[in-house]
C-alpha cells in the first residue's frame, strides 16, 4: 500500500492555481510536483488535441491514457517512497471538464468518466478547489493571452459547477478556497490547510 500523501489543485481556468503550486514548491522542498497533462509523448498528444479542437470523446480517452501513465510512472512510484505528491491538476479536471464537454452526448457525463476511472485510478488524499466568478477567471485568462477553446465564460461556469458536484459528493477529501483574493494571501491559507492536513 502506498505510504505517501497525493494532494491535488484544482479548479477551472483562470483561478491562479498554478501559481499557487509554484508557490507550494517553495514551501514543501522535500514533495514531488507533477501535473496534467504530463510531459509526456501522451501528455503532449493532449495538448495537440486541444489546440485542433479535436473530437471530444477521442480527447477524453488521450486525457484518461496520458492519465494512466502519469499514475504508473510518477504518482504509485512517489507514494511508495512515502513522499507527499501535489498535482496541478488530476482526476476531478476530467471529470469537470470532459463532464461538460460531453455533457450533450450522456445523460450524467460527470459520472460516465468518473466510471472509466473507477478500480485503477489513485483517488488523492486532499484536493483543494480553486473557486472564483467565472467572469473573472475569463478576464484573467485573457491577460495571459490568446484563450483555449476551454476558456469560455458559459463552458467555464458548468466546469465549476461540475467541480462543486465533486466537492459536494467528497467533502471530507474537498478543500474549497476562494481564489478571488489577493495571490499571496490565497497562497498562506493554501499553505496553512494542507500543514494541517499533514498533521493529523
Amino acid at each position: 500500500m502506498p505510504k505517501g500523501k497525493l494532494i491535488t489543485l484544482e479548479g477551472i481556468d483562470g483561478t491562479g492555481k498554478s501559481s499557487i503550486a509554484k508557490m507550494l514548491k517553495t514551501r514543501f522542498t522535500e514533495a514531488v510536483f507533477t501535473r496534467e497533462p504530463t510531459q509526456s509523448w501522451i501528455g503532449r498528444a493532449v495538448k495537440k488535441s486541444i489546440d485542433a479542437d479535436g473530437d471530444p470523446l477521442a480527447e477524453l480517452f488521450l486525457f484518461v491514457a496520458d492519465h494512466a501513465e502519469h499514475i504508473a510512472k510518477v504518482i504509485l512510484p512517489a507514494l511508495a517512497e512515502g513522499k507527499i505528491v501535489f498535482s496541478d491538476r488530476y482526476s476531478d479536471s476530467r471529470y469537470a471538464y470532459q463532464g461538460a464537454t460531453l455533457s450533450d452526448d450522456f445523460d450524467d457525463a460527470v459520472a460516465w468518466v468518473q466510471g472509466i476511472h473507477r478500480g485503477w485510478t489513485v483517488v488523492p488524499d486532499m484536493t483543494i478547489l480553486f473557486t472564483i466568478d467565472p467572469a473573472v477567471a475569463v478576464s484573467r485568462c485573457g491577460v495571459r493571452g490568446e484563450k483555449t477553446k476551454f476558456e469560455k465564460l458559459e463552458f467555464l461556469k458548468k466546469v465549476q459547477d461540475n467541480f462543486l458536484r465533486l466537492a459536494r459528493e467528497e467533502p471530507r477529501r474537498f478543500v474549497i478556497i476562494d481564489a478571488g483574493a489577493e495571490l499571496e494571501k490565497v497562497g498562506h491559507e493554501v499553505e496553512m490547510r494542507i500543514k494541517d492536513f499533514l498533521k493529523r
